[in-house]
Order: structure tokens, then C-alpha cells, then sequence
């Protein structure tokens, strides 16, 4: 099956940060690709990644950078596929370099942005946008959701009588 959402980071040192995206797609069954592709040591094939990119069949990218973090920025600037950035923590700053480098784009070239090493929820943000025309998709986003909702309120019924017991 061919990828359908692109996962790459500056570095594979990101990897550890970045593999709760692959392991969500894994669980919705949605195919994807990984990579390194670092913005500032091999800026041309960035962008003759992100250039070949839709015309790949992927439809979604995931970039994660940490630093100065340019990846996700200069991917979006060369694809017209959706690209969402995950800020990597590293160990100055805790990552917020990194957010506001992701967050702070100029206009015309948009970056859905995660939370600080939120790269599960940018595997989730991706199923979303393919969810959008598939319906297989979207029925297993709604039941993910209903088993949040449900253990949600699993959490609020034990935490209840715990505190009952407890007075």
C-alpha cells in the first residue's frame, strides 16, 4: 500500500519524539513513510521532497524539527499538501524555540502546529484530514473517540468513589 502521510524530521535524533505519529497511523491502518530530511544540511532535497511530494501520493505531511525547527515552514513553502509541524524538545528551552519557530509562519504559508513533542496528536490531525473524504476513516475516528469519551468517564466514576470511600 502506498504512503498516504509523510513523517520526517531534521534528524533521527527526533525519532524517538516522532514515532508516536507512525504508531497511531499504524493503529487507524494508514500507510506511511518516514525519513530524515534536515532543512538546513540538505536544503535541495528538502525541497525536492516537498516539491515530489503530492505528486507521490502522499497527502499529508508530518514534520518534526527541533531548534531553530525550519522544517515544517519550508516544506509547506514548496507542497500544497497540508503539513503539520511537531516542535521536538531538546535540551535548552524544552522546546519552545521550537514551537515558536513552527507557530510563527507568514501569511500565505500555513503549519497546523502541535503541542511540544505532541506528535501522537499529529498522527491524530492527519487521520483527521483524510478522514475528510473517507469514510472508513472518519467511522473509526468516531469510535476513537467515543473509547476517549468512555474512559474519560471511567476515570471520573473511580476517582468518585475513591473520594467517597475517603470521606
Amino acid at each position: 500500500m502506498a504512503a498516504r502521510v509523510s513523517v520526517v524530521m531534521g534528524s533521527d535524533s527526533d525519532w524517538p519524539v516522532m514515532e508516536a505519529a507512525v504508531t497511531v497511523l499504524d493503529e487507524f491502518g494508514v500507510a506511511w513513510e518516514a525519513d530524515v530530511v534536515s532543512a538546513h544540511r540538505m536544503p535541495a532535497d528538502m525541497i525536492a521532497y516537498g516539491t515530489a511530494a503530492a505528486g507521490r501520493g502522499l497527502r499529508v505531511i508530518i514534520a518534526g524539527a527541533g531548534g531553530a525547527a525550519h522544517l515544517p515552514g519550508m516544506l509547506a513553502s514548496v507542497t500544497p499538501l497540508p503539513v503539520i509541524g511537531v516542535p521536538v524538545p531538546l535540551a535548552h528551552l524544552d522546546g519552545l524555540d521550537s514551537l515558536l519557530s513552527i507557530v510563527q509562519m507568514p501569511a500565505g504559508i500555513p503549519v497546523a502546529t502541535v503541542a511540544v513533542g505532541g506528535a501522537r496528536n499529529a498522527g491524530l490531525l492527519a487521520i483527521r484530514i483524510l478522514a475528510a473524504s473517507d469514510d472508513g476513516l472518519r467511522a473509526q475516528m468516531v469510535s476513537f473517540q467515543e473509547q476517549l469519551r468512555a474512559t474519560a468517564q471511567d476515570k471520573g466514576a473511580a476517582l468518585r468513589a475513591r473520594l467517597s470511600r475517603d470521606h
